[in-house]
């Protein structure tokens, strides 16, 4: 089963091509320009290196989020357009399970592994799982302890040291690169996995959550926060029923 995937939850994003277990290829955006300037042809010019058709893909799989709400409203549509063109199912899988995915490799069972995503103004989209024995990039390898939240990274690790009475030793993505010293402070001895792409991820677990493909219209972005917009619009509502005036 060849999968392509895609990621649009950070600047520069990545494709991947993946057949079976095979990971074919994977690349890195070009940060450099926006997604809506990049795409489809990125994806398009992956496809054609290796000698092949969209027509020729059998699901098409996304980061689901959380992230950029451009980035991901792109990233997404660009999936459903091809899926709907080519008559193809699509896979949305969340980038802190991939990127969970990827820091357990090679962590023993009970390893506790959080995902930390860079969520702006001085706060982390993060969730928290536990390894099990299960095979790479299968439901049966990671539990997770606590879903996809948005704060604080010191507020998010003293929840956890409440709630699990013990702190992540592995912690992966761009959210733990830079809070790598909240991480130590918290956590010492705890590992941060090193940058990874997150393309090949999202296909190889699309392709192991058996016939997990829904109908392009189906897809639901995973935001977490809500958008800059509602946040300002409640705002100004608040601030009008303390003040008329203010209006």
């Amino acid at each position: 089963m060849r999968i392509l995937a895609l990621d649009t939850t950070t600047r520069t994003g990545s494709v991947a091509l993946v057949d079976g277990e095979t990971v074919v290829d994977e690349r890195a955006g070009d940060g450099a320009r926006t997604h809506a300037e990049r795409l489809p042809a990125e994806i398009t010019a992956l496809v054609a290196a290796h000698g092949l058709a969209l027509s020729g893909i059998d699901v098409f799989a996304v980061a689901s989020g959380p992230g950029s709400f451009t980035g991901l409203r792109i990233g997404i549509a660009t999936i459903q357009g091809l899926a709907l063109v080519h008559r193809r199912t699509i896979a949305a899988v969340s980038a802190l399970d991939a990127l969970a995915h990827l820091a357990a490799a090679g962590a023993a069972p009970g390893t506790l592994v959080a995902a930390w995503m860079d969520a702006h103004r001085h706060e982390v989209f993060a969730a928290l799982y536990r390894v099990h024995a299960g095979a790479s990039f299968t439901a049966a390898r990671l539990e997770e302890l606590e879903g996809p939240t948005v704060g604080d990274p010191s507020a998010t690790l003293a929840r956890w040291a409440s709630q699990f009475l013990a702190s992540p030793s592995v912690f992966a993505g761009d959210g733990a690169a830079l809070y790598a010293e909240t991480i130590a402070r918290a956590a010492p001895g705890a590992r941060i996995a090193a940058p990874a792409l997150l393309a090949a991820a999202i296909a190889r677990l699309a392709a192991t959550a058996g016939s997990a493909g829904i109908d392009p219209g189906a897809i639901r972005p995973l935001y977490v926060r809500r958008p800059d917009a509602e946040i300002a619009r409640d705002e100004k509502l608040r601030a009008v029923d303390r003040d008329p005036k203010a209006h």
